[in-house]
């Protein structure tokens, strides 16, 4: 072990010894000094937990590179103080402040409020835990300036973050990311001001709530489909998060009767003891949803994750057994919906758009070009969704958007990623569908039938440590030098490269259109295949984004069409050397 390394962690160790700290962490950071294993002091203290642009996330405990009250409180005021910059002169200055489920949850958003309050900033600061996308629509309905949410999303028991929102609702963007940044890291732990000024602090809860279910009814699009099936049977779970009171709320107002939760995942418990992880991603956090809708047969399963911005969808193949939809099915599925139903209640009057991410599927593309309906591709991440909205607002009209990763936003009332909403419409899909004998499985078979077959493959390289840091970089470095002539045998056509923002068509290079530059790779070929490459923001991984389009004759054509697609696949893993 490095003793150079020790060293330095033990020094900053120490400085968490002073009274500034409570006795509860120096005990804790004592018991790593005095450990002759000093894998968790290094753990603990050999850097900082990095704000980034999207706020904070790691592991809960003490020492410099985790989360604890101390860090929350240091970006607090560093937030606190670029607020204060950037609304210099206004009067009444606020923010929102909430939380989920998770552990420490309630002890952070609290000391959130406390030191904006301490810096003569109002707090409205939630009774309890509440979905992130209220949390975005409170900072809107209240006219507030900024507002934090603290949660970890989908990430493990052990995780918690805090996530910092402007004005618009939407995760910051620049300049101000940035502007918070600096000010944050120019923190230390002596100028935070822990002390409340409880005059300035505001409990809201019932009133955003009614507030925020009346927006999401606006994201219905043909009450008389779900009156005719009110009854379509419902399985929910919250996964010991905030979605369980909300959406079992907001889907008994759009008029939906046999909601079913799986009783087990509605106790709020941040350990989340029900599964290995809280992610509606993983098939394995859907099993007792599953159970509970075999003993009912149920028509739907669905779940949202510990904040509920994402959600999960699990609907019946023609055998009758349970599949799971993958993120860029369920977003392709809401994205025709909307376009194709509107188009037929004639709700379209011609100005609307929807926004996809550039590593999302191009089906949703296709769909909205015939219908003559303006697409918008923009780069990972609700915030650059949120910046369209802002972008057009009065002038187009925003009608849905989202992300493979299990995000999808349905109406323009917040501007984040949205469960609540998206599972309402999703239920009223599958109301439509069985209305005209149909499973939400079958209008996907459908939708692959009218606008073609496509299949989608998430690869994940996982390269830890700085010495995975440097060979991450490394790829990207060769990938641009060198990029493939072919995969999966065919040629490359396009090459995208959002750092450079050119692309090179054919020969012919031009310039890319895009708002900032980004570290993503992406390569065309002849025969529609699309592959995006890019490191992740958040942990030691580098992404592969795959879409293989195939040829599907019919609805039992599928399982074939979805073989040679991954047959293709493997083979494009293997061109690139994964």
């Amino acid at each position: 072990m490095d003793n150079d390394l020790i060293k330095q962690c033990a020094a900053e160790a120490q400085k968490w010894l002073s009274p500034a700290f409570d006795a509860e962490t120096q005990a804790e950071v004592k018991a790593m000094l005095e450990s002759e294993d000093k894998t968790a002091l290094i753990d603990a203290f050999y850097q900082n937990l990095e704000f980034g642009t999207g706020g904070l996330r790691g592991i809960m405990g003490a020492g410099t590179n985790r989360m604890n009250k101390y860090i929350v409180g240091m970006a607090t005021q560093g937030f606190a103080n670029y607020i204060l910059k950037a609304f210099a002169g206004k009067e009444n200055i606020s923010v929102v402040v909430g939380h989920d489920c998770r552990n420490n949850s309630r002890l952070f958003a609290e000391t959130v409020a406390d030191i904006f309050s301490a810096n003569g900033i109002k707090a409205y600061l939630f009774e309890s835990l509440r979905p992130t996308p209220e949390i975005s629509f409170a900072i809107r309905q209240l006219g507030a300036q900024a507002g934090v949410n603290i949660t970890a999303s989908h990430n493990p028991r052990e995780y918690n973050g805090y996530k910092a929102y402007w004005d618009d609702g939407a995760q910051v963007l620049a300049p101000h990311d940035t502007g918070i940044i600096d000010e944050v890291n120019k923190v230390t732990i002596d100028q935070v001001k822990f002390t409340p000024n409880n005059d300035l602090i505001h409990i809201i809860g019932g009133e955003m709530d009614v507030d925020y279910l009346n927006a999401v009814h606006e994201a219905l699009i043909d009450q008389d489909v779900i009156n005719r099936q009110k009854d379509l049977c419902i399985v929910y779970s919250p996964l010991h998060g905030t979605g369980r009171v909300i959406i079992p709320a907001a889907l008994r107002t759009w008029g939906f009767q046999n909601i079913n939760v799986v009783k087990e995942q509605m106790v709020i418990d941040g350990n989340f003891p029900t599964v290995v992880s809280p992610n509606p991603e993983n098939a394995e956090a859907m099993t007792l949803g599953m159970k509970l809708g075999d003993r009912l047969n149920a028509d739907l399963v669905l779940a949202s994750d510990p904040d509920a911005d994402r959600l999960a969808v699990v609907c019946r193949d023609p055998k009758g057994e349970w599949c799971i939809l993958n993120g860029n099915q369920t977003a392709l599925m809401l994205s025709y919906y909307i376009i194709e139903n509107k188009k037929k209640l004639g709700q379209l009057k011609g100005n609307e758009f929807m926004v996809k991410t550039i590593v999302t599927t191009e089906t949703i593309a296709e769909i909205a070009k015939r219908n003559n309906v303006e697409i918008r591709d923009v780069y990972t991440g609700f915030k650059w969704i949120a910046r369209e909205i802002k972008l057009s607002e009065g002038v187009k009209k925003y009608i849905g958007g989202g992300e493979e990763s299990f995000g999808y936003l349905p109406f323009d009332k917040v501007r984040d990623k949205d469960s609540p909403a998206s599972i309402c419409l999703l239920c009223e899909i599958a109301a439509w569908a069985k209305d005209n004998g149909m499973t939400l499985y079958d209008l996907l078979m459908k939708i692959y039938l009218d606008y073609g077959f496509a299949y989608q493959s998430a690869i994940s390289v996982t390269k830890p440590g700085k010495s995975g840091a440097d060979e991450i970089k490394q790829m990207m470095e060769d990938f641009r030098q060198t990029p493939p002539a072919s995969l999966g045998g065919s040629p490359v056509v396009c090459v995208k490269d959002y750092k450079t923002l050119k692309q090179v068509a054919n020969g012919v290079e031009s310039a890319l259109d895009m708002p900032a530059t980004s570290n993503v790779l992406q390569w065309f070929t002849a025969d529609g295949t699309k592959i995006s490459v890019r490191p992740s923001g958040t942990e030691p991984k580098i992404k592969f984004y795959v879409e293989v389009k195939g040829e599907m004759a019919c609805p039992k054509c599928y399982p074939a069409a979805t073989a040679e697609a991954k047959a293709k696949v493997d083979a494009i893993k293997k061109d690139l050397g994964l």
